[in-house]
């Protein structure tokens, strides 16, 4: 099989290419076509990536150069040399998975003894902070579904559920009677990984899920007393989470609400507004059932005009 030609013309590029370093790149890219059949784009990105990288250590340590002289050190260098150079993090990812790849191939055909990628980490991207509702808006959704009807008063048990316990889609569907302890205000949620935790539940949830049950009609496979579903649809079985989801685009139709807005929404809301009102953070955490802190400082953001009212009301020199 003749070599694509984004591989064909490695040795072309600089004088330098003619390199130990170069030619093991070269024989990578000839393995990448004929065994893997490897796309002639895939080829480009490989080519283009080990050249650099190729390019790189021959500058840094010398014509001499072989796959089997560099050391994990030297490829921590060359990742940082990619930050310093102003690359992108996708690009910097792509280039070490380029590399991955060719010291997986150096290292099953004996062209090193040891992988010197192996430690290498992918650089940690920039967190997105999560859509959230204000409260204002929170209202008007939770509103929102009519009270005259029993899919109305479900509805509004849902998202009352979901808002103040702080629940995923997948949690609330997933909620059996005897999960509600009306009395102490608490709900027993079974989170990822089958994990348990208790959540309290506010007088606006219970009051909605007291409505709602005078309504609620189960179907007979579903009327199990304590593990019977607490929500359940037309039929009276179980609420699938992607009813949820048509249920709440459609409240958010009528509100006008942000189109961003999902059902893991109102769970950014639960944690930005308690966060906004100084709960502390590792309760907000057992709240969420995060089991790393860092999950949810991602929700420890205030708004601006949060920020100003602190400031204008702490610094002794904001105001004339």
């Amino acid at each position: 099989m003749v070599l694509k030609c984004v591989s064909a013309n490695l040795g072309t590029t600089t004088t330098r290419n003619n390199t130990l370093m170069h030619s093991e790149v070269a024989q990578f890219l000839r393995y990448m076509d004929v065994e893997k059949n490897a796309s002639e784009l895939t080829l480009k990105s490989y080519r283009e990536d080990l050249i650099d990288l190729a390019d790189y250590l021959v500058d840094v340590l010398g014509q001499g150069v072989k796959p089997g002289s560099v050391s994990p050190r030297d490829l921590r260098a060359y990742t940082a040399a990619l930050h310093e150079a102003g690359y992108a993090r996708t690009s910097i990812c792509r280039k070490l998975a380029s590399l991955r790849s060719f010291y997986r191939y150096a290292q099953r055909t004996g062209m090193v003894e040891s992988n010197p990628a192996k430690p290498l980490r992918n650089p940690r991207g920039q967190r997105k902070l999560p859509h959230f509702l204000s409260d204002d808006e929170v209202a008007r959704l939770l509103y929102a579904p009519e009270s005259a009807t029993p899919m109305g008063l479900r509805d509004r048990a849902i998202l009352e559920t979901m808002y103040s316990a702080g629940l995923r889609v997948s949690e609330v569907v997933g909620l059996e009677d005897g999960d509600i302890d009306h009395d102490d205000a608490i709900v027993r949620v079974r989170g990822k990984g089958r994990k348990e935790r208790i959540s309290p539940l506010g007088k606006y949830a219970l009051a909605a899920l007291a409505d709602y049950f005078k309504v609620r009609t189960l179907s007979a496979k579903s009327n199990l007393g304590r593990k019977s579903p607490v929500f359940v649809n037309r039929f009276g079985d179980r609420l699938s989470t992607r009813s949820v989801g048509r249920m709440l685009e459609k409240y958010i139709q009528m509100t006008g609400l942000d189109t961003r807005t999902s059902p893991h929404t109102l769970r950014h809301s639960f944690a930005t507004h308690l966060l906004d009102r100084g709960a502390d953070i590792r309760s907000v955490q057992e709240l969420l059932g995060h089991k790393s802190l860092v999950t949810t400082q991602i929700y420890a953001h205030v708004s601006t005009a949060k920020l100003r009212e602190i400031y204008l009301k702490a610094h002794p020199r904001a105001r004339s």
